[in-house]
Parts: structure tokens; sequence; C-alpha cells
């Protein structure tokens, strides 16, 4: 409802354009900067990226910017609390005092994470994130004074600009996270050059996530008009640019509006939040299988969609605007053309529709009833155990036979 108590906050400044990373350091002078540190992965270091990125340092004369006084490239997909804390020992042992995040969603959170650890003193991010989502709002949630730059290398996660981050627990075998008001980054660049590298299927994928922050965003019962209108247009932005990208990676247009769209639908996501089944799938599939986010939301979007009607139809004149469908009929009609819409989409880009290529089958059924149930995220919005194993049977693979008795 439009009287109901919302919030909306847009506190990162985002630069974009071609080439627009060479504006880094002396935005780092702004913020007050002294002693940098680029935190990133070794994937983007062979591809040349990080050296892109801290060549720039060396332009400035010396004495009249930040100095950049290390790189890390240690941080995995998927990071875990460990991959954290490894990251803010660097961080100390460097004395940073300015955090610069190049890379995808993994990079982004980890430091969104370490910025934290920094600043309240702790040396584990496990006293922060103990388990589930830990949720904190101001005034409670204070300011966190360490300079922060993002840098995303793919138009998926929104993390550049997102009040989240994700950090894995692997004792629990959960995704954990916090939301915060101010641990966004103070900057986000968004430089398609430095996308033009990602491949393909990985382009396909990081797209698809963020499709999945903007119709789970326009979906959830917490939407507004603020929401809803970074939602809609994300959704076409992507509908439109997703298949160019895939097909000519070096379409600079079509990433920048890719970058553009997947950092309105994180905004919408966020600020939407907590109604997100897709992604309660995606956590627990992802940690049992060890699929890539991405990955693991490109192939269940249009079948949780299929499974969870009561959702979907409520909003089905939403998405059929936003996926530019008949908006006539009945809601059913309206939600099974849009589904086909987004299944058309995933084939055309070249994505998968079930797991069975990362050993995924249905023997694991009941398993993966339980993870779903123990993702925090679906706390808000519990799935019904019929739901799940529905879902589990489109895209596990067939049934394993056991082997012959001897």
């Amino acid at each position: 409802m439009s009287t109901t108590y919302s919030a909306y906050m847009m506190r990162t400044v985002i630069h974009s354009g071609s080439g627009s990373r060479v504006m880094i350091p002396d935005l780092f002078r702004g913020l007050g900067a002294k002693r940098v540190v680029l935190f990133s992965d070794k994937g983007l270091q062979q591809a040349g990226v990080v050296k892109q990125v801290a060549e720039l340092f060396e332009l400035t004369p010396q004495g009249a910017g930040p100095e950049l006084v290390g790189i890390y490239v240690d941080i995995k997909p998927d990071p875990d609390q460990e991959c954290v804390n490894e990251a803010l020992r660097y961080a100390r042992e460097t004395c940073a005092d300015a955090l610069l995040a190049v890379g995808g969603g993994s990079v982004m959170d980890t430091v969104k994470a370490v910025k934290y650890a920094l600043h309240k003193g702790m040396t584990d991010i496990q006293e922060a994130i103990p388990a589930g989502i830990v949720v904190m709002n101001w005034p409670e949630a204070t300011y966190i004074p360490i300079p922060h730059i993002a840098v995303p290398t793919t138009a998926g996660t929104g993390s550049e600009v997102s009040p989240g981050t994700v950090i894995s627990n692997k004792k629990l075998n959960i995704k954990s996270g916090m939301l915060h008001p101010f641990i966004t980054p103070d900057m986000a660049v968004l430089d398609p050059d430095l996308t033009v590298g990602l491949p393909p299927l990985m382009t396909a994928a990081t797209g698809f996530d963020a499709l999945t922050h903007a119709i789970e965003a326009l979906v959830s019962p917490h939407a507004t008009a603020f929401t809803d209108s970074y939602a809609i247009h994300a959704i076409r932005l992507i509908e439109e640019n997703l298949p160019l990208v895939v097909e000519n990676g070096m379409n600079l247009n079509a990433r920048m509006l890719m970058l553009q769209a997947s950092t309105m639908a994180i905004l919408a996501f966020c600020y939407a939040p907590l109604i997100w089944p897709v992604h309660n799938f995606a956590h627990a599939y992802g940690a049992l299988y060890d699929i890539p986010h991405g990955m693991a939301n490109a192939v269940l979007l249009p079948v949780v969609m299929e499974n969870l009607p009561a959702l979907y139809e409520a909003h089905a004149h939403k998405l059929a605007e936003a996926l530019l469908v008949r908006n006539e009929g009945e809601p059913a009609q309206k939600l099974k053309e849009a589904v086909q819409k987004i299944k058309a989409l995933q084939e055309k880009v070249g994505l998968p529709n079930n797991f069975t290529s990362y050993h995924a089958t249905v023997n694991d059924l009941e398993k993966t009833i339980r993870a779903v149930h123990a993702d925090p995220v679906g706390a808000l919005y519990p799935i019904p155990a019929e739901v799940i194993a529905a879902v589990g049977k489109q895209v596990l693979g067939s049934v394993v036979p056991a082997p012959a008795n001897s």
C-alpha cells in the first residue's frame, strides 16, 4: 500500500562511462584517502583488469594523490568467513585507510565485510555475522568513515551500490549476510571497458542475476513506486541488451546499459526487501552443489515463478508491463506468458534450464528440501516442502540407479 512505511536510500555516487576508471585516484583524493588497497581476484589479475586499474595510481604525481599500498587478489567465488578474515588481515598489515573493490559480487561483498570489521575493530567477521542475516538500520547503524570505491566487472550483482553483503558460512553450509546502510561504497565506477572480456556464458548468467533481482523486487509485497520504477526499467534494459552482449562482448553501448540495469535492479531488490524465493532456492542449491550464484538464479527463475503462482499472479499485471507481453486476460495467463518470455530469453543467451552439469540429481530431493528450509532468506516467506520438491524435479537430473547386487 502506498501509505505503508517504506525506506529508500541511494547513498553511492555513480560515475558511468567508457574510460571512467581514470577518475579513481582523484575520487579517492576527494574522499581524503592516503593509503589505498586494491582488492580483486586471480581471474581478473590474469585478464589484465587489475593492472589496468592499478597503473592509474602510477600516473598520479607523487604527493598529489593517494598511494596504492597493496594489491590483494586471493578473494574466492562465494567467499566464506575465512576469506574475509584473510583480506581483513591484509588491509591491516598494509595500514590501509581506503578500500578499492574491483570485481564481481564476491569481491565487492568481501570488501564490504572488511570495511565493517575494520570500523568495528574486529579480527573475525563471524563476530558480526555469526549465522543467518543480520539487519542493521539507522540510527543504530552509523556512518563508516573509510573511503570506499567499487568497480564492477560484471553486470549482475549490483553489489557496488547495495547495502548488503553475502558471506558463506561453511560450518553451517548456508549463506549468511548483513544489511547495513553504510557498508555501501561511497562511489561506484561503471566502466564498460572492464566488462568486455567476460565470457558469453558468464555474461548471460550474471545478466540473469540482475533480472532476478528486478523481478523479485517487482512482485514483493513491499514494493513501492520507487522500486517499481527501477525494476521495470531494468527488466526492459536486460531483455533488450543481454542478447547483444552475449553475441558481441565488445558492444560497449550494450555493456554500459547492462551495468546501469544491474545497478537499478539491486536498488529495487534491496528496498522491496526479503520476499526473495528465487534467491532462497539459489542460496541453497549454490551451497549444496557449488553453483555460481548467477547461474543458480538463471536456472531457477522461471521454474520458481511457475511453482509459486499465488505470489506471482498477484503482480502479473506488472510483470506483463515490464516484459511487454499481453496485459489482458486472467492473471494466470499473464504469468504464463511472462514465464515463457523469460524461458525464451534463457535459451537465446545459451543458459541451461537445469543443474545436471553440476551432478545434481533427484536422488538429492530430500536434501534440497532441507537446504531451502534452512536458508535464512526463507524465514519471511516459507516455501512448502511440496513446492520445493516440484522445483527440484524440474531442475535436478535423472535418478541415478542404485548399483546392482553382486
